[in-house]
C-alpha cells in the first residue's frame, strides 16, 4: 500500500483594507504553492472570518511532495 505525507499552509490577505480580495487571495496562494515547488496539491478549502473591517477569507492548501 502506498502512502504519503500529507502537508498544509493556511494563507489570508492582510488585515485591513483589501482583505476581502478574493482574486488577490487565489494569486498569493498561487505564488505560494508555486515556490513550494515540485507538489501536487490536494485539496484547497476556503474559510471566512467575519470580522469589525468585514469578511477576511484565507485558503488551506493541502499538499504532498511528488519527490516523497
Amino acid at each position: 500500500m502506498e502512502s504519503w505525507t500529507l502537508k498544509q499552509f493556511s494563507q489570508s490577505n492582510p488585515a485591513g483594507t483589501g482583505q476581502d480580495d478574493v482574486p488577490a487571495l487565489l494569486r498569493r496562494v498561487a505564488d505560494s504553492i508555486e515556490g513550494l515547488g515540485s507538489v501536487e496539491v490536494q485539496d484547497l478549502v476556503m474559510h471566512t472570518e467575519i470580522t469589525a473591517d468585514g469578511d477576511w477569507p484565507s485558503l488551506t492548501v493541502y499538499f504532498h511532495d511528488t519527490e516523497d
